[in-house]
């Protein structure tokens, strides 16, 4: 649904890295990792919670649950850590030859 059917411009590459609902179903934790630069996730990130209650309902149709839960959007940076962390390494191995 986020990744092809909202038409919010402010909305940019994004893909759902990870879903942690709470135990009792009533919050949902959405990680999105956006491609672009900051401006670009601030902007997805404000298009989301524009969108929320249109997902909600998405999630009502598609899931056939009676209470959807609330939706919490968060940017996932483990791809920018994980670059960064192999850039370092690298260099490391560099300096050891």
């Amino acid at each position: 649904m986020i990744e092809g059917e909202l038409t919010d411009p402010r909305i940019g590459l994004a893909t759902v890295t990870e879903v942690q609902m709470s135990p009792d179903g009533k919050s949902a934790h959405i990680s999105i990792h956006v491609s672009g630069n900051e401006q670009d996730a601030a902007n997805t990130l404000a298009g989301l919670d524009a969108a929320r209650s249109y997902i909600r309902h998405g999630l009502l149709d598609r899931l056939r649950i009676r209470h959807a839960p609330d939706l919490f959007f968060h940017l996932d940076r483990s791809q920018q850590f994980e670059t960064r962390i192999d850039e370092l390494l690298r260099r490391v191995k560099k300096r050891s030859k």
